[in-house]
């Protein structure tokens, strides 16, 4: 059970829970990798934008969106980072997200290799 514990805490994606998720259908887990892609960029430059505008509860509702999207997609440390920079925008400057959001972007990437070289193993 540690070890199951230790290979979660340190894992870039579940990939049992997210083919749960998708009930084994393939099809739908490279649709639901390719609507992320599309969509993932255009969250972080409204992420961007908010914290430079100092409106912090639209960040708020980004970061919120992020979350679920990453944790749909079984993203464990990107959906982590995500919620802890929704906690930022409650609690902290947003001078303090510079190293947060470089955060998101590696794991987010790191996550999408991952995604990547899964749809290709689960291919029928």
């Amino acid at each position: 059970m540690n070890q199951e514990r230790d290979y979660l805490a340190n894992a870039v994606l579940d990939c049992p829970d997210l083919l749960s998720r998708v009930d084994n259908d393939r099809d739908l887990l490279r649709e639901l990798i390719e609507i992320f892609k599309a969509e993932f960029p255009e969250l972080l430059n409204q992420l961007k934008g908010a914290v430079v505008r100092r409106e912090m509860k639209s960040a708020e509702n980004t970061c919120h969106s992020l979350k679920g999207m990453l944790s749909g997609l079984s993203g464990l440390r990107a959906s982590a980072v995500a919620a802890n920079l929704e906690r930022m925008c409650r609690d902290a400057d947003p001078l303090e997200f510079s190293v947060s959001l470089e955060l998101l972007e590696r794991e987010v990437g790191k996550l999408l290799s991952e995604l990547d070289i899964f749809a290709i193993e689960v291919q029928p």
